[in-house]
């Protein structure tokens, strides 16, 4: 019989990374409040050396223009971006108790039970060892119960079309909003998992912390919900501050905060987080990057949108280069941002079979994206989505232009004057102002930031109906050919004007960490109670343990001495000098993931050599300190 692969036990996972003080819920000797998390000394060297790595990738090699901006956004800058009208997820209720979830979340919690009560069902009829092997499969996410909520798995097998069903329903789950969840809801009887309650219909939930700026109450703001809209409101000074050269690409590291329906599965899904952002300013006209041949011979593991439109969830291993060429990823700089993504996370020590793209399906795709994938790392939870890869077009940059009556435009002097067609609206004042008083403003500059398709629409409802809708402040208002006009015109220009697309690639940090610490933990086969946590030196929280054999007071000196030298060569160090046996202060020094152990014993204070240990192999060589320092320093 085939050997079964031993389930991944996250409950000792997690309890390591308490011992150890990676992590642990905030405000716990106050009962704690879900979604939030403090980082301990170990977790935060560690997202700092993430965040160090993150930073030489793609800052220094990329010279990209860091910014630092304002946590706090105001009201008019997140209505204009869209967040204040449209950032929300779907949510229901269980009508007797009032427990809260998260719709999409809860209907494949409830679904993936049922596939896996289907599965030790069938395994049943091959006899009690297949049912063991089938069970294996949810034993850790049982420890995690309490954790993170989900149906009860019953064995019970399925008819083969409702199995299919499922499944094709669980590949496409991001597709489907609210109305479609209901549908699911409804036709499927999915009820709430520990009750068994009856589910109300879901309902938006926006997901932004609100607060009031200033003593009054009267200006109203929010904690940002991503670090971008800071980047794009300072896009004219961040061209000139790069001498109006273009492409170029600002980025930001910082927190922002979401405000949760129902957060769960530890780092994975909370309500204040640590985001990188990178926004790449490209001429619309032409999205080729300059160091593409450089990676267009990266292969990367592809699942596209057509796959999961189809119910299915197969990948195809494929280059960034004939991606590209057969448009399955939409331009080169998309494309090269995907295959830096990918060196990027292979770098720190995510495992290349848990690592794919996904392509953002129509329906879960901004309005204003041309093309978006998400880099998935697969955990003990499932595919997490990490880093979010988007042509976001020239959305963002149009509406806070148009909000604001600031040009945020590129201006590029032509070489010879060129005859263009431009699209011209002309705003009848004298009837536009008394027919839409108070929304006026809004729906005229809904009009002005139209794209040529937009106003080609427009031009041709009012020629053929005399009237058009227009969408503003979430509201549609019909609009006649008697309140404005749209032609097309000739205009020649000498100067090209345009608004940069934006290509963004965003990066969870804490979605990052706790999927390195599931791809990088394993235990000793000798003993089930040493874990060792296999992080890659250049992330590691510190490089090198200090050893001295013994509490002897002739290494104390040393131990002093050889620390000193080492950080002063920037190699990061933890001194243990406990009073447990050496062979324990390993095993506690490789729970929280440092590489090398140097062991000062009675033979250093004779002629300075010491023992350094590979936290991994366990191997031991002995040479003098500064041969040992120069090993380590090379292994960085």
């Amino acid at each position: 019989m085939a050997t079964t692969e031993k389930p991944f036990d996250r409950a000792a996972l997690e309890q390591l990374c308490t011992k150890r003080f990676f992590f642990a819920p905030a405000f716990a000797i106050y009962g704690g409040v879900a979604g939030f998390y403090d980082y301990g000394p170990t977790g935060c060297a560690l997202m700092n050396n993430i965040i160090s790595v993150w930073r030489n990738h793609f800052v220094l090699e990329e010279e990209m223009l860091e910014l630092d901006t304002t946590i706090m956004n105001t009201y008019d800058v997140l209505k204009t971006s869209g967040h204040v009208d449209k950032f929300a997820d779907w949510m229901c209720k269980d009508l007797k108790n009032g427990e809260i979830f998260r719709a999409d979340h809860l209907v494949e919690a409830v679904l993936e039970a049922r596939l896996q009560g289907d599965r030790e069902a069938r395994a049943a009829k091959e006899g009690a060892a297949a049912v063991d092997a089938a069970k294996q499969a949810g034993e850790a996410a049982k420890k995690d119960k309490k954790k993170k909520k989900k149906g009860t798995v019953v064995a019970v097998e399925l008819p083969e079309e409702e199995r299919k069903s499922y499944e094709e329903i669980l590949a496409q789950i991001d597709n489907y909003g609210g109305p479609e969840l209901a549908q699911l809801i409804t036709k499927y009887n999915i009820r709430s998992p520990e009750s068994g309650n009856e589910l109300s219909m879901p309902q938006e939930f926006n997901l932004m912390f609100e607060s009031q700026i200033g003593p009054t109450g009267q200006l109203k703001g929010f904690l940002r919900p991503e670090t971008a809209q800071g980047q794009f409101l300072n896009f004219k000074k961040l061209l000139e501050f790069n001498n109006d050269k273009m492409p170029f690409a600002s980025a930001q590291v910082g927190r922002a905060f979401r405000n949760e329906i129902s957060p769960r599965s530890g780092l994975l899904r909370v309500r204040e987080f640590t985001m990188a952002e990178i926004e790449h300013y490209v001429d619309p006209n032409n999205k080729d990057h300059p160091a593409f041949q450089d990676m267009k011979d990266v292969v990367i593991t592809l699942l596209s949108k057509d796959v999961q439109m189809q119910g299915k969830t197969q990948t195809v291993e494929m280059s960034i280069g004939e991606a590209v060429e057969k448009k399955i990823i939409d331009n080169q700089t998309l494309g090269y941002f995907m295959a830096r993504i990918n060196e990027f996370l292979l770098k720190i020590g995510i495992k290349r079979e848990k690592l794919r793209f996904r392509q953002h399906m129509d329906n879960e795709m901004a309005h204003y994206a041309c093309d978006c994938w998400d880099a998935e790392i697969k955990t003990s939870y499932g595919w997490i989505e990490c880093v979010g890869c988007a042509d976001r077009s020239a959305y963002d940059l149009t509406v806070h232009s148009v909000r604001t009556k600031e040009k945020l435009v590129v201006r590029e002097q032509l070489a010879e004057p060129r005859t263009v067609e431009q699209w011209q609206v002309e705003i009848n004042k004298k009837t536009f102002g008394p027919k839409y008083k108070k929304n006026a403003k809004a729906i005229e500059e809904a009009i002005l930031s139209y794209s040529d398709e937009c106003f080609a629409a427009l031009e041709k409802d009012l020629s053929t109906n005399g009237t058009s809708l227009v969408e503003a402040d979430g509201q549609k208002f019909e609009v006649s050919k008697d309140d404005l006009t749209v032609k097309l015109g000739t205009v020649t220009e000498h100067v090209r004007e345009y608004t940069p697309n934006v290509i963004e690639p965003s990066f969870g940090i804490g979605r990052i960490l706790y999927s390195l610490l599931e791809h990088s933990w394993w235990v000793r086969e000798d003993d089930e109670a040493r874990n060792v946590l296999s992080f890659p030196a250049l992330v590691a929280p510190f490089k090198v343990c200090v050893l001295p054999l013994s509490g002897n007071a002739e290494f104390e000196p040393l131990v002093k001495k050889y620390s000193r030298t080492l950080r002063q060569n920037g190699v990061s160090t933890r001194t243990d000098d406990s009073k447990t046996s050496i062979g324990r202060r390993y095993a506690r020094n490789d729970e929280l993931g440092i590489p090398y152990a140097i062991t000062i014993d009675f033979q250093t204070v004779q002629d300075n050599t010491v023992t350094l240990r590979e936290r991994d192999s366990t191997k031991q060589v002995r040479d003098t300190f500064e041969k040992i320092m120069q090993i380590i320093k090379e292994t960085q």
